[in-house]
């Protein structure tokens, strides 16, 4: 026999054979679906609400100009640390000096006016009384017309006088107005902190802002000894989050680092009105601010950093838990439920709108596995961990429940056949996610 003959020979046997051995293999291996299986367990459970936003200092103080004028120095740069009452820049003050002049010099006429009344006013009293007592000594002296001349003239002249101490007090308001006009052409700092924000260059003009047109911003002063991180955080978890909770922040800027914070604020609104959204044709997004203050960063950080925060809402310590891939909705009626111990089915009744009163009902449970077959077990769950359900109700330590893959979960029926996976096995498997 050739040499090729006898290799394609010896070919065909090895073949022959190893198609026998994977036949006889499959033969004898247990028939059922493939899942992974977990015994239920006790397990430290932490809930969590994760959301993003950004870092801020606790006070801060946004300063504008309460005059229209033009920069002539500027005395600080963006990065500064100022003391409160230092002087920060300088505005151009000719226009109020020049009003300050004019108000004090209208200010001196009004009490000359004064002075002029005042005479005027005496004088007027004189003569009044005097035509007084010479008409008592004798009535053909001074006649009745006379007497009541003098009289009108002198509550004329009183008058005068009141009118002249009022615009005394008019001059007198406007020069201090005046002089608060020129004191504001000086910004100073209103506390001491650090300049996070410089918004003007010397020479530039800045405004005052109206009903319409906002005002120019000057710079901002930041107190960076207390830091913060505004959240936004969705509708759905607001309610869980309580004053006091810890947290932990993840800033971008420290990739390698954590920042541990405490909750101090929650938002009574929402961030945007739905309202405000109404008319565009989008779905609101209603989300709440919550503030978490940092507790003692080791680094100096700045405002607008980005973070993310974990928001610790509750805490199990040895609490029954299930993997949160294993838990999966079916519908039982209503009495199967029921005797089951869900407390889902009393809360679906629906026989009131005229269905039957033993209706299906959508109820949580997971798949409990007993000598290899797999029996839908309604449980009532609490908590959620990152990767662990609390059990309230339903299950007991040891059991085993099926815990994936999610796409055997989800098409389990009761009294499938399970056949426990290699776990090297499944961990290469795609896994779909819920």
């Amino acid at each position: 026999m050739q040499t090729r003959t006898k290799v394609v020979v010896g070919t065909g046997i090895v073949a022959i054979l190893a198609t026998a051995a994977v036949v006889g293999s499959n033969g004898t291996r247990t028939p059922g679906i493939d899942a992974r299986i977990e015994d239920v367990g006790r397990r430290n459970l932490v809930e969590t609400v994760t959301a993003s936003g950004n870092v801020r200092a606790r006070r801060k103080v946004d300063i504008s100009s309460d005059i229209s004028a033009r920069v002539t120095q500027l005395l600080v740069e963006e990065g500064a640390d100022v003391v409160q009452g230092q002087i920060l820049l300088r505005l151009d003050p000719t226009r109020f000096q020049a009003s300050l002049s004019r108000n004090q010099a209208a200010l001196l006429q009004a009490r000359a006016q004064v002075a002029q009344a005042r005479a005027n006013y005496l004088q007027a009293e004189r003569d009044a009384q005097r035509l007084t007592d010479l008409r008592a000594r004798d009535s053909l002296l001074v006649s009745r017309q006379d007497l009541e001349n003098a009289q009108t003239q002198y509550e004329v002249q009183r008058s005068l006088l009141e009118s002249a101490e009022y615009g005394v007090n008019q001059s007198e308001a406007a020069l201090e107005e005046a002089q608060d006009n020129l004191a504001k052409t000086i910004i100073r700092a209103p506390m001491a902190g650090r300049v996070t924000r410089l918004n003007v260059e010397q020479g530039e003009t800045v405004i005052v802002g109206t009903m319409n047109n906002p005002g120019s911003l000057v710079l901002t002063v930041s107190d960076l000894s207390v830091m913060e991180v505004v959240l936004e955080v969705d509708e759905t978890d607001v309610p869980n989050i309580q004053l006091g909770d810890s947290a932990t922040v993840d800033l971008d800027a420290f990739p390698n680092r954590e920042f541990a914070g405490l909750v101090t604020e929650i938002g009574n609104s929402a961030i945007r009105s739905p309202s405000t959204v109404a008319g565009t044709g989008q779905t609101p997004t209603i989300d709440f601010e919550v503030v978490v203050t940092l507790q003692d960063p080791d680094v100096e950080l700045r405002p607008d950093l980005s973070a993310t925060a974990d928001l610790v809402t509750a805490t199990r310590d040895g609490a029954l838990s299930i993997p949160i891939i294993a838990l999966t909705v079916r519908e039982l009626s209503e009495d199967s439920a029921a005797a089951a111990g869900a407390s889902v089915a009393s809360e679906a009744a629906s026989s009131a709108d005229g269905e039957p009163e033993d209706a299906p009902v959508e109820v949580e449970g997971v798949y409990v596995v007993r000598d290899g077959i797999a029996a839908f077990t309604p449980v009532d769950v609490g908590i959620a961990g990152q990767e662990y359900f609390e059990v309230l109700s339903g299950l007991a330590d040891g059991d085993t429940v099926v815990s994936g893959p999610y796409q055997i979960v989800r098409t389990l029926s009761d009294g499938s056949r399970i056949r426990p996976a290699d776990p090297d096995e499944d961990s290469s498997r795609p896994e779909s996610s819920s």
